[in-house]
This record gives C-alpha cells, structure tokens and sequence, in this order.
C-alpha cells in the first residue's frame, strides 16, 4: 500500500487529489455535535494543499435514499473543515454535475474544495457493479490522484472507496496508515496481557469479532445491553432489559470454549436498573438503583455495569499491556446511566499498556465525557471498520489501496 508520503515526495503542485474522507458527523440541525472524523482528515488535506496540490474532498453522511436530502447535506462538515484548515473551502452543492464541475474548475494551487454528500448519489452504494462503476467513472473525471482516506467507510464496498481507487493512481492517507499501522498491533505479535472491552446494545453485532477473539485474547470484558444476553444465557432474571433470545445458544456456546481455551469471559456482578430506557433529551433524572447481576427485577431493565462491576474490570485492566475496547458500558448520554462507561475509559488511561478506543458510541462517549483524547493510545474513527478488520475480513476499501 503507497502512501500520501509517497506521493507527497513528487511534485503535486496543480494536480486534483481526491481525497475519500469520513465527514459522517453527528448533526443536531445544521450543528455539528462531534467534530472528531473532520479533525481526524485534516493532517492529510492540510499536507496535500501545502504542497500545492488541488484537493477534492468527498464523504457520505448519513443514509440518504440515493438522492438529495437537505437535512443529510455536507455544508457544515466544509464550513467546520475550512475553520479547522483556516483557510475557505469550496463547497459543490452536487457530486458529479455541473456544480462540482464548476467547484473542481475553480480550483488554485493549494485551494480545497467540498463535494456534496456522495451518496446523494444511488451510484456510489449500488449492489449493482455497472451502476457502482458509472458513478466512479464520473468520479474519476474530476481527479487526476486518488488518496484514501476515510477509515470509517473501507468496510463497504461502494464507488468512491473501492471502485474510484482502481482508476486512478491511489495512496492511503495518513488516517488509514495510522489506522491499519494500529490494528496491526491488535493482530500481529500482540503485547500480553491483552484485553478485550466490548459494549453496545446487540449481542449480535459482537458476535464475529468475539469468535475470533477467543483464540487471541487473554480476557474479554462484556457490558453494555449485549450483557444481558450473556446474563440470560446462565439463567439469571434480568427483567425487562435488552435481550437477544435468538442468540442465547450461540453465547452459551462462546463461554463454554472461552473457558475451555482459558481465555477469561469476564461478566458483571451487579447492575445499574431503571423503570424504562431514559429521556435523552430532558436528561430527567431516573429512578436508578444498583442490584445484583442476578437479581434484576422483572419491571426493571438493566442501563449500565454497577459499582463492584466496575472495580472488577478496572483490576482486570490493571496489568493490560494491550487494550482494545469498542462499545460504552451503559446508556452514556444519560447522567445516572454513565458511571460504568466513566470507570471503563479511566480504567483504560491508567492502565500501563497501549490502549485503542474503537472508535463509534466508544470514541463518542470519551469526548461527551470529557476526557483528553490525546490520553489514549489511539481514538480509532471506525468501529465497524475496526471490527471487521479485527474478525479477519478483507475490508474492501483497503483491497483496493493494495497494489
């Protein structure tokens, strides 16, 4: 896989570089809620536009049907990247008609311009390959060099991260080099112990890097609403919380080779319950109480690890020369739901070993929480990214970055 460096080391002056980058934010309107996957571009475009490069910006937000949605629209995201570069950024307001053509045409040495949301466009997710590979084709019109960039999409397989790079001269950015560079160390000659914190709401989403987990890791640490399947799977009572009835037999299995392969499948003592799933908006305060793990009562549903929980994992984190954790501990947005994903992410900071937070509702919740980002090991800007990669999936939009 070349790298920007690689292409930094000839002469880009008045060449487009398209560069595919994550600007997916989370919006409240037109106001941008976490910044991060715009900060996270920024070293690449900066780099390319010092070097007098003319730099096509291109990214997805949302799942838009294929076809233009203002309330999906990409001008925040370049507004927030012309604040960060300081300096104006172009925005298209389409992705390969006349707009961009026109934005792209404008371009001056070192100028940085936007296009709008790709998938605004059906071409750039078709399942379809000739209807995929038209769209790249216009795409490839504007460009002359292609930079990968955007982590957080190499997952899927659509126009501008796997068929785009194949028509042009392509690098991966310094995003995805530091991003596979990380991933590697998750992978290949990993520094033990080496242990594993997986949250979120569906067992289900979990399942496959857990299966591969089991032959690596050393202990794998579980909360979040995926814990109460494990729960129900060894007959606890656990109320009305998440629970995923189809999946019971295949995480009683898990434990059974956990155990058997000695790797620790560590679950929660005690819970934090509530009457219903909180108001994230009001932030109302709730009726929470801390029971037994085993204990929880039928009109209650289990919303974060309790306290005895959360010293358990932070002694289980204690001696980790390698950490990787992806999903919070509880419903986060909420104050009386938060505490365990707090401990979670101060466990990882003090923790002595090279810690990844991997990336999605992890990365989130250490920025809403206020923790220094820069603590870290690494902030990884693509959970599912990350996830598959961890399973040992060939990532499509990292397929094509290989020559």
């Amino acid at each position: 896989m070349k790298t920007i460096d690689e292409l930094l080391s000839e002469d880009v002056a008045g060449k487009r570089v398209f560069v595919r980058a994550d600007l997916n934010v989370p919006l409240d309107g037109t106001t941008i809620t976490d910044d991060g996957r715009i900060r996270a571009v920024v070293p690449t475009v900066k780099a390319l536009a010092d070097a007098g490069a003319r730099v096509i910006v291109a990214s997805h937000l949302g799942r838009p049907k294929g076809a233009p949605d203002p309330a999906f629209s990409l001008a925040p995201a370049a507004a927030r990247l012309g604040e960060l570069l300081g300096a104006d950024v172009a925005f298209a307001d389409d992705t390969v008609g006349a707009s961009a053509e026109a934005t792209v045409s404008g371009l001056t040495d070192g100028g940085v311009a936007v296009i709008e949301n790709l998938r605004f466009n059906a071409g750039e997710t078709s399942k379809d390959d000739a209807e995929r590979a038209a769209f790249a084709d216009r795409l490839a019109g504007l460009a002359d060099v292609y930079v990968g960039d955007g982590f957080g999409a190499v997952h899927r397989k659509h126009a501008s991260v796997f068929d785009l790079p194949q028509r042009l001269p392509h690098y991966a950015g310094y995003l995805i080099a530091t991003e596979v560079g990380v991933l590697k160390k998750l992978t290949d000659d990993v520094e033990r112990p080496y242990v594993v914190v997986l949250g979120g709401a569906k067992v289900s989403d979990k399942l496959a890097v857990i299966d591969e987990l089991l032959g690596r890791a050393d202990r794998i640490l579980i909360g979040g609403g995926m814990v109460f399947t494990f729960l129900k799977a060894k007959g606890y009572e656990i109320g009305t919380s998440l629970v995923q009835e189809d999946q019971i037999a295949v995480v009683r299995e898990y434990a059974e080779r956990a155990e058997k392969s000695g790797v620790e499948l560590v679950l929660p003592v005690d819970v934090v319950v509530g009457p219903e799933f909180p108001d994230l908006k009001t932030k109302a305060r709730a009726d929470a109480t801390t029971v037994a793990a085993d204990a929880v009562p039928a009109d209650r549903m289990g919303l974060d690890i309790g306290t005895e929980t959360r010293k358990l994992y932070a002694s289980k984190l204690a001696d980790a020369a390698t950490v990787f954790w992806n999903g919070p501990m509880g419903v986060f947005e909420h104050p009386d739901y938060a505490e365990g994903t707090k401990a979670v992410a101060q466990a990882l900071l003090d923790a002595p070993g090279f810690t990844v937070v991997g990336g999605g509702d992890s990365a989130a919740a250490v920025r809403t929480l206020g923790f220094d980002e820069n603590a870290f090991g690494h902030i990884s800007t693509g959970g599912g990214a990350s996830l598959e990669y961890l399973e040992g999936k060939t990532l499509p939009g990292l397929a094509a970055l290989e020559d």
